[in-house]
């Protein structure tokens, strides 16, 4: 038994990260499907931080051919009701998005709008409840064979670390500090941008909210 265990663990293959896997992609290499592999450490004492692990979904219920994984972190801020509303609707109402019964192409074109829809329906529906004025960071991950898709608001960043050292933010902060982009948007939409006086400092003024979406897909 011991030698039957120690065999098959001697001709296991070693995963390969994600990362060398899209390379090979890109350089026209045939690959295989990649191996998921998740973890996470370092949750805030606080308890507004919160995650999301689904490395087994599947477009169509009963077929496993059409599994894809979906990772997601929300960095809760003026308490939890935020984050906790957007982790438990908001995987729920991007895939209500996407228009039932289409190919697995079909479905990785209609993804990004679908991830749009999703943030927008997860914020109006949680300010509709009027809890408290807790807010949320998202960043939402979808991985669909040699395809990464991700989607963000905020400023919890995703980041793609390959086995050569390269490291690319696939995800845009959403700091008014920091992001001129951002600072017009929210000026377009109504807002104001300012500093308050607090603590006898002065400190920006960071808007986190659900309804700008930075998305970014790479094969």
């Amino acid at each position: 038994m011991n030698h039957t265990q120690n065999r098959d663990q001697s001709v296991r293959p070693h995963p390969i990260a994600l990362a060398t896997l899209i390379g090979r992609e890109l350089r026209g290499y045939k690959t295989e499907k990649p191996l998921v592999c998740y973890g996470h450490a370092g949750l805030a004492k606080r308890g507004e931080d919160y995650f999301l692990i689904k490395p087994d979904c599947q477009r169509i219920p009963g077929n496993p051919s059409t599994s894809f994984s979906v990772f997601a972190i929300f960095d809760g801020h003026n308490g939890v009701s935020a984050a906790v509303f957007t982790k438990e609707h908001l995987l729920d109402h991007v895939m209500g998005a996407i228009p039932p019964g289409i190919g697995r192409e079909e479905w990785l074109h209609a993804l990004p709008r679908a991830l749009v829809a999703g943030f927008v329906k997860t914020d109006i529906e949680f300010q509709r409840k009027g809890r408290e004025a807790s807010g949320t960071t998202a960043t939402l991950v979808v991985i669909d064979g040699l395809t990464v898709t991700v989607a963000s608001v905020g400023d919890s960043r995703c980041i793609l670390d390959s086995n050569g050292g390269t490291i690319s933010l696939l995800t845009v902060d959403h700091r008014l500090e920091e992001n001129e982009e951002e600072r017009e948007r929210v000026t377009a939409s109504g807002g104001e941008v300012g500093r308050l006086n607090l603590c006898g400092g002065q400190e920006v003024l960071i808007r986190k909210e659900l309804c700008c979406t930075s998305l970014h897909q790479c094969h």
